[in-house]
């Protein structure tokens, strides 16, 4: 349903490709598809940005062309040809079909209840702001990024879940395609961390979380600088800055753990103090640091997410791009329908039986998309998949207890 949803413009009038940013995407894979990755790396496009030009492969993100350029090749190695434009057209409502099973086996991974994951993936399915980006012919990084956001959250859940390194290692590679796709993989990287110290916290850490974290940090820093357009800014950039911190507080947290295991109980409480001054001043000391000497900045989107007027004040030209604009009542309405009236519902339920981790990160996701997106109204497209999840969970509840009241 998702996909057929989607490419009723092409059923009524033509497949093509529109708007800005898809035409370049195209043009962009054209090359790639022709010419191979090593003339795609080392292109300069002379027509770009006129006259100045543009090193095409180090100012992009090139996941949405690599998906488009590896489905042509694998379908020319069967003998199943297609042009790479219907190809292109049709990316995106192919991946929202996979979105959908993902949205499935996240809250089914997240609350041990497949009817839930259904309703989650019927809504995700049907959302007017998901479909907005992911139209046949809308030929954009989100259509594919979505997709890799919501998978990499369920691997995540089940690496958490089991402590497995190969969960953890599927939920970095899946990371690391979301690093290709979209700049918003900055999401990510930050509500993972979050989420780990707030279990620290609330003193539900566990070994599980530990090994899951360790390995899609280290990894997924590795291979996040892999990408061109990224490099040493996962190091560097203020985006990364909690993925960093949190590492080293964790390491820091089991450290203690092991030791209070193994100390006298005053001996340890004097250890501690100690301890948690050194870290503070080290903290800031580092912090300041690396700010004042311009080896870490924040950067003005992410300026713009923690202060809404920053980007008025400073970078005018930021603002003036209607995306960037924040959101008004209406396009809550207008995006999410219905499903706006199940989000505070699925909340309630989430918290109200037995919390899991999996019920804690749907949680945290929900809230902190719910502030970016009355940011900007583009993370609308971020609020889009927890809400269905979450007015998943509430119908599932909803319809459960009417049918208990009608038994």
């Amino acid at each position: 349903m998702a996909f057929l949803i989607r490419i009723f413009s092409v059923i009524r009038f033509e497949s093509i490709i529109h708007e800005f940013d898809p035409w370049f995407n195209f043009r962009t894979t054209k090359f790639l598809e022709q010419k191979g990755w090593y003339e795609f790396w080392n292109w300069f496009d002379s027509e770009s940005w006129y006259p100045l030009g543009r090193v095409i492969g180090g100012t992009i993100f090139p996941g949405i062309m690599g998906t488009a350029a590896g489905i042509k090749w694998t379908l020319d190695a069967v003998s199943l040809p297609m042009d790479i434009r219907n190809v292109c057209v049709f990316l995106a409502p192919v991946f929202a079909g996979f979105t959908a099973i993902s949205c499935y086996f996240l809250t089914k991974e997240a609350t041990n209840k497949p009817k839930a994951g259904l309703f989650a993936a019927l809504l995700i399915a049907t959302v007017p702001s998901y479909i907005s980006r992911s139209v046949a012919g809308s030929y954009d990084n989100e259509g594919v990024a979505i997709f890799a956001l919501v998978n990499t959250f369920f691997l995540w859940v089940k690496a958490v879940n089991t402590g497995s390194v190969m969960w953890s290692v599927l939920c970095t590679l899946q990371y690391f395609y979301m690093v290709a796709a979209w700049g918003g993989y900055a999401f990510i990287i930050n509500i993972i961390p979050i989420f780990v110290i707030a279990i620290i916290f609330v003193n539900k850490f566990n070994m599980k979380i530990y090994i899951a974290y360790s390995v899609f940090y280290t990894l997924g820093t590795v291979l996040a600088m892999t990408i061109p357009f990224v490099t040493f800014n996962a190091i560097k950039s203020s985006e990364h800055l909690a993925s960093h911190c949190v590492f080293f507080l964790m390491n820091a947290y089991v450290a203690l753990e092991y030791i209070r295991k193994n100390l006298p109980e005053k001996q340890f409480a004097g250890l501690l103090r100690v301890a948690l001054a050194s870290a503070i001043i080290l903290f800031v000391f580092v912090f300041v640091y690396l700010t004042v000497s311009g080896n870490t900045k924040w950067s003005g989107r992410s300026m713009t997410l923690l202060d809404p007027t920053y980007a008025k004040k400073y970078l005018p030209i930021v603002a003036s791009v209607s995306e960037h604009q924040p959101t008004a009542w209406s396009n809550y309405f207008f995006d999410l329908g219905y499903i706006l009236f199940f989000l505070p519902v699925g909340y309630w339920f989430c918290l109200k039986e037995e919390v899991t981790y999996g019920k804690i990160f749907l949680a945290m996701w929900g809230v902190l998309a719910t502030y970016f997106s009355c940011v900007m109204v583009r993370l609308m497209l971020t609020l889009a998949p927890i809400a269905c999840i979450l007015g998943g969970i509430a119908l599932s509840e909803i319809f459960e207890m009417v049918g208990v009241s009608f038994r």
